[in-house]
């Protein structure tokens, strides 16, 4: 399975954002990847009113980025904020193209590092697997990645590959947490993990403002035995990684942690 990993830096305005994400997909498509894979927060970044930007699943945005998905012919992931019921939003991931159309909500919030997500944000209480060329993924967002229980559930549910983007929150030690968080969950889960991240807004001249979690880059793909297999820098790239999902199987015999918890 041929995966890219779209780092972009996202800013407040979404119609800007859909040129990043249309300039993605179509790199993504000539190195012919089945699978793009965009930040969370991808529709508008983190630090603005996210209420006024959020829109339904059938609203404008994610249509747009449907028509751009199978217009590539690709599979695409991107974070976007859609209406909750009790006024706030929800941080949500479309899942679109190649015959999917459906989306995971943020179950673990970050109300961490002085940021509180669940002020404005409310959380999803289902995990999400889907099947793409015969290859089982499930969804992860940012925070959920230090909760290995959702990885092991979506193993259980049939994932080999677990999605997780992410606007990861800067500071000291923050980029070495990420990379161990995402290594780490490889290994609960014996699965590859796609986790592609925010790029570092510095990193194109944009200062981060308040304590709001706008990313650190560093986007990294993790074999199921916890091998950093592919890893990009601070700044927006678009890197296409070959990952393999026969190994899973192998990896799972070899340390079958997924058989032998107690907890």
């Amino acid at each position: 399975m041929r995966i890219a990993l779209c780092q972009i830096v996202s800013g407040p305005d979404p119609e800007a954002n859909l040129e990043l994400i249309a300039d993605g997909i179509r790199r993504a498509a000539e190195e012919g990847a089945d699978l793009a894979v965009f930040p969370e927060a991808a529709m508008a970044c983190f630090g603005v009113k996210l209420g006024p930007l959020a829109e339904p699943l059938d609203g404008p945005w994610a249509t747009e980025v449907r028509r751009l998905a199978n217009e590539a012919g690709i599979a695409v992931v991107a974070g976007m904020f859609t209406p909750a019921d009790d006024g706030r939003v929800t941080n949500t991931l479309l899942i679109t193209g190649r015959g999917l159309d459906t989306s995971y909500d943020k179950i673990h919030l970050f109300d961490a590092f002085g940021f509180a997500e669940s002020r404005t944000v409310a959380p999803g209480s289902k995990p999400v697997v889907v099947t793409l060329d015969g290859v089982g993924i499930g969804f992860t967002t940012c925070y959920d990645v230090r909760f290995p229980g959702l990885f092991q559930k979506l193993a259980d549910e049939g994932a080999s590959v677990i999605v997780t983007p992410a606007s990861w929150g800067s500071g000291e030690g923050k980029v070495e947490q990420w990379e161990l968080l995402v290594r780490a969950r490889a290994l609960d889960s014996t699965s590859w993990i796609v986790a592609c991240g925010q790029g570092d807004p510095r990193s194109i001249g944009r200062e981060p403002s308040g304590k709001a979690p706008t990313g650190v880059g560093h986007s990294l793909v993790a074999t199921p035995l916890g091998v950093v297999h592919a890893e990009l820098g601070a700044e927006p790239e678009v890197k296409v990684v070959d990952i393999d999902p026969t190994t899973v199987e192998p990896a799972r015999q070899a340390v079958p942690v997924l058989t032998n918890r107690r907890f």
